[in-house]
Parts: C-alpha cells; structure tokens; sequence
C-alpha cells in the first residue's frame, strides 16, 4: 500500500526585472540559493517586465526604475493597475530617488537598496509576497517626506490626493495605528505599543486601508506623510 508524500509549500516565485545583466545575474544567483525562492525569469527594460508579468504571474517582481524605454515607474503602474495583488519590490541605488517616492504612490509594496545583502533581499522578498510592506522605518521616513514636498509642490494627483479631509473617516485609535504604521512598526509591535491584541491591530489597520481607499500600508505610509500626520522629525 502506497501514500501520498505530504505536499511541500510552494517557492515563492520571483521575476526580474533589471537593465545591467551583473546584477540581474547576481540577484537571480542569491536567491535561487534560497531553499523557499525561485526566479521564475528576468526582464532587461519595463516592457518586457510587464509582458512577463502576465505571462508568468510572478509572487513578486523585483523591479529597477532607472531603466530604457519603459522605466521601473511606468512599468509599475501598468503592473498594479492590471493586477491589485500584483506586489512590486522597488530597486534603486539611491535611497532618496524621486522615482521610488513615485512607485510607492503608485503601488509598490516597497523598495531595497541594490546594495542589500543576500539575507536583506530574502528576507525583503518573503516580507512582500507575505502581503506586507517593507518599510525601512529609517530610509522610507526620510525619502516619503523629502519627496511628499516634492509632490505636492508638483501637484501629484492619484488615490492619494486631498489626504486631510479624509482624516475625519478614521476613528481617533485608528489615526494612532496609522502613525505607527508609517513609522514603520509591525502589527506585532503597535500591538505592544497600544495594549491591544495582534488581531485587533490587524482590524483597523483593514479598516483604515478601506476608509481611505488605499491599496497597502506602504500606501497608508504616503497617506500619512502628506497629511502631516508623520513629520521628519517625528
């Protein structure tokens, strides 16, 4: 008598999408060595990142922005805007690049540094494909506040726009879990913070994405610097 073997957990696949070939290279190489990963293909410009995207459907797609013909932003946009699951991990070799603050707005699930260690790039490719935002509490609070000036000043229009009449649908618990949201803390330690249950964080943190019509806590980050919520020094 035979039995089925128990199923593994599927790799989460990875897709990409780069210009300069070392690094498309030495990305795919750090991650096939992890045992849960698996680049599933590369793309060299945004077109062809958002044609493999369709074709593939990656879990994430690791995505440069400073790219030909299709930059990472455009091709970010196009990718979000097809798929509302689709999760974006945003590359960049300056940790305040206009383009990054652009891709946020528009959907990415966050950004790394291209000088990340192998562990940092794993470890930023679970966070994302678990359906959670990396946000570097550090780096993201300087460049979404540097760069939410820029945008207003330019006039950014979007699902972010007109952030402080908005404020008045969040209850005074869920502008608390909101700040702590864009200082970068996990559920786990808003919950510690507040007192409360992890589920409960989980709650409202649902609820502020849905009162605000937002797509992700990298978002509900944006939200909360261009409505003066969060401050650089706070």
């Amino acid at each position: 008598m035979t039995t089925d073997a128990p199923s593994l957990p599927s790799s989460i696949r990875v897709l990409i999408a780069d210009d300069q070939v070392m690094v498309r290279e030495g990305f795919s190489v750090l991650l096939n060595a992890q045992p849960d990963i698996e680049v599933v293909g590369e793309a060299v410009d945004g077109r062809q990142a958002i044609a493999q995207v369709a074709a593939l459907r990656p879990d994430v797609v690791l995505m440069d922005i400073r790219m030909p013909e299709v930059n990472g932003l455009e091709a970010t946009r196009e990718i979000v805007a097809a798929d509302a699951d689709a999760k974006v991990l945003v590359l960049t070799t300056f940790d305040l690049d206009e383009y990054v603050y652009q891709a946020l707005r528009s959907g990415a699930s966050g950004f790394l540094l291209k000088d990340a260690s192998a562990r940092q790039l794993g470890d930023a490719v679970r966070i994302v494909a678990a359906g959670e935002a990396l946000l570097a509490p550090t780096v993201t609070k300087r460049l979404i506040s540097t760069f939410s000036r820029i945008g207003e000043a330019a006039g950014f229009g979007g699902s972010l726009s007109s952030p402080q009449g908005r404020l008045a649908e969040l209850t005074e618990r869920e502008n608390e879990v909101l700040v702590l949201v864009a200082q970068g803390c996990s559920n786990a330690e808003i919950a510690e913070r507040l007192i409360v249950a992890e589920s409960t964080v989980k709650t409202h943190v649902s609820r502020i994405l849905v009162k605000l019509g937002l797509r992700d806590r990298t978002q509900a980050a944006v939200f909360a610097y261009e409505a003066r919520l969060v401050t650089p020094g706070g």
